[in-house]
């Protein structure tokens, strides 16, 4: 089959920096290519290339031919009869790819209409026909809908309904599911395989996810400092892979299935497109490094039919993915409870007006959570966005009297703390935020950073403790004369856990502290902590959206649904057969890096978005995208589900969900 965009040595520099060097592939017609590798490995860069998006300063060189014409210095008009006709693209952030002030509808509409010679309402008429091929629910209404007006998995349906509107060849999709809850990503990456049945089109996949890539790619070509270091069938790269850097990537990835498989982080960072080392370079964070890496780039070596790896000791490379890892002895839980919420809840007054405001309705953000952690346990809250957890992690923070229920911190009520018992509670729990860039004031050096705390509380010489600091989670003492932005992500986070434990805290509170990073880093940093909670003693409540991390560092985990406790138990038993079908759900959707085992998996698919907390559903909140309350219970069972809120009940051993029909399955 003749490809549809072959593209030949491309090269793009921004003056002196090369950040994309001798890129090559080729995209047959229906054909899924997956683009992985690190942040600024050059994915996103080679793709604006190819579409002409790149700023004015940018220099081009190579070759891109879309239907055997070129691209690569094409003239603009020349490039906008392509652009969104032939070749459309899926931006990362919906919201930034839309118009504010225009209606959903007129913005599909007008996608037609510059390649079209169709009336304004018969372009109107298609624009809903393509809201309804990607699964917007009432769509003659929603096209009348502004983009604010929708969640986060709906703008993205939008803007691949606008890249599809007007049957494309080629459709590129940059990081589309990266800022969405794994529920909504399934939803979209189904979306994308409904669109491209339709059209036929060749999509071109960059992601960081490498479980995306297992089941929805035919073939991958990874990058790594802006050129390809291995390309072949999907397969090819996950089961016999001949790059070290690509073993590096599959090894650093927890697996929801993999139950506690060790992670093998891939030591240092990627280089600067600027400061490249000589020869190979992969190889100053290569394990099988060797002289003669350093002595020239390697080229693609053909290790097989369709399979290329550049790396001089291709034969050598084992595959890298992880030694498979059963469910690991459940924990003995201590007798000491370090934290206890119990019937927590937490509203928020609704207002309308801009000067003279008025109360329309109250936002139910948390109605009734309960849970404990014990010395020495991680407990993890997971939930889409909008679930509740990040309220309930600011209720006990604040350490002020919450609005109904009860927390005990440390064996203090939090609701009869005086002044002085408030101060010694936060020296006793710390926490570590999601970015740590905006954590860390980049005006002080890591050593003010560190001693701020310590000073505080009445420390006079933190010298050698901040020594003893940056030892403890793997930085050198040299270190700490630098300021946060002359650090990577990794060691930026590695830095705020330090200050966490500055003071010898019992209690950290992990706020989704390895989201924001590479997966290569992240492994670093689970292993860092998962070290430190046994060395120290350490509890974690850990709130996440990844449930493989979840699964990686968690001993008990609490699922959160609309302000509730839906499913909570031990960490295991709750993963190899969930109880709740919001839980099972929550599994399923979840990517495997095993593309045998990604493809032959049973889907559960949720419809619709989360509910408003300001008007949750009456009886069982998770009712209204139950595939259980659709599918399976007759009109008796669910007048049950619709008149009463269930509790959470007891399903064996340490094991608990709020529905009125549990039942334990497997769904990973």
């Amino acid at each position: 089959m003749i490809p549809v965009l072959e593209v030949e040595d491309l090269n793009v520099s921004f003056g002196a920096v090369h950040a994309v060097r001798g890129v090559s592939y080729s995209v047959r017609p229906g054909e899924v290519l997956g683009i992985v590798g690190e942040s600024g490995s050059g994915k996103s860069v080679t793709s604006a290339a190819i579409m002409g998006l790149l700023p004015p300063g940018a220099r081009v060189t190579g070759s891109a031919r879309l239907h055997g014409k070129e691209l690569i210095g094409a003239s603009d008009r020349a490039l906008t009869a392509f652009r969104g006709k032939t070749m459309s693209m899926v931006f990362q952030d919906p919201l930034s790819a839309l118009t504010p002030v225009y209606r959903v509808g007129d913005q599909i509409a007008e996608a037609v209409r510059v390649h079209q010679r169709v009336s304004r309402e018969t372009a109107l008429v298609k624009a809903i026909e393509l809201l309804e091929l990607v699964g917007i629910p009432h769509p003659a209404e929603r096209a009348l809908a502004f983009p604010h007006e929708f969640s986060g998995g709906m703008r993205q349906r939008v803007v691949i309904a606008m890249a599809i509107a007007n049957d494309p060849d080629v459709i590129i999709c940059d990081e589309p599911t990266t800022a969405l809850d794994v529920t909504i990503q399934a939803q979209v990456l189904e979306v994308l395989k409904r669109a491209q049945r339709k059209t036929g089109a060749a999509i071109i996949m960059i992601t960081h996810d490498l479980g995306v890539v297992a089941g929805f790619a035919d073939r991958v070509l990874v990058m790594y400092a802006g050129r390809p270091v291995e390309v072949g069938d999907v397969d090819d790269i996950f089961y016999r892979t001949r790059m070290p850097y690509t073993a590096g990537l599959l090894a650093s990835i927890p697996r929801v299935d993999g139950g506690r498989a060790a992670l093998t982080p891939i030591e240092g960072n990627p280089p600067a497109p600027a400061e490249l080392p000589p020869g190979c370079p992969f190889a100053p964070r290569c394990p099988m490094r060797i002289g003669a890496c350093d002595a020239a780039e390697p080229p693609l070596f053909d290790v097989a039919d369709g399979h290329r790896a550049a790396c001089i000791r291709w034969e050598e490379v084992r595959p890298g993915a992880q030694a498979a890892a059963g469910p690991r002895e459940p924990r003995v839980r201590g007798e000491r409870t370090v934290l206890e919420v119990s019937g927590l809840v937490k509203d928020y007054p609704l207002l309308k007006g801009a000067v003279f405001k008025r109360r329309v309705g109250t936002v139910h953000a948390v109605a009734g959570v309960g849970f404990d952690i014990r010395q020495g346990e991680t407990l993890a809250l997971v939930g889409e966005s909008g679930s509740g957890k990040t309220t309930t992690l600011t209720q006990i923070l604040e350490l002020t009297p919450p609005q109904e229920g009860r927390i005990v911190v440390l064996g203090h009520d939090i609701a009869r703390l005086n002044r002085t018992e408030r101060t010694e509670i936060r020296r006793e729990m710390q926490v570590v935020f999601q970015d740590p860039m905006a954590s860390l004031d980049p005006r002080m050096t890591v050593h003010d950073i560190l001693a701020e705390p310590l000073v505080t509380h009445g420390h006079r010489r933190p010298g050698r403790r901040i020594a003893e600091l940056l030892a403890l989670v793997g930085l050198a003492p040299s270190h700490a004369a630098r300021y946060p932005q002359d650090f990577s992500g990794g060691q930026r986070q590695r830095i705020a856990i330090a200050r966490a434990l500055a003071l010898e805290p019992r209690l950290l509170v992990l706020d989704e502290p390895v989201s924001a990073l590479d997966v290569s880093i992240q492994a670093g940093v689970l292993n860092l902590l998962d070290a430190l909670k046994a060395e120290l003693g350490l509890s974690y409540l850990f709130v996440a959206h990844d449930l493989a991390v979840v699964r990686y560092l968690a001993d008990r985990i609490a699922v959160m649904y609309l302000g509730r406790i839906a499913e909570i138990g031990q960490v295991d038993r709750v993963y190899d057969a969930p109880a709740h079908p919001y839980t099972q759900a929550l599994l399923s959707a979840i990517p495997l890096p095993d593309p045998v085992h990604e493809r032959s998996r049973e889907r559960i698919l949720l419809e619709g978005d989360l509910p408003s907390p300001a008007n949750p559903p009456t009886g069982c909140r998770f009712r209204t995208r139950c595939p259980k309350f659709r599918a399976e219970l007759d009109d008796v069972e669910r007048r049950l589900c619709v008149a009463a809120e269930p509790e959470v009940r007891s399903l064996g051993e340490d094991q608990g969900a709020a529905c009125h029909y549990a039942e334990r399955r497997e769904v990973v």
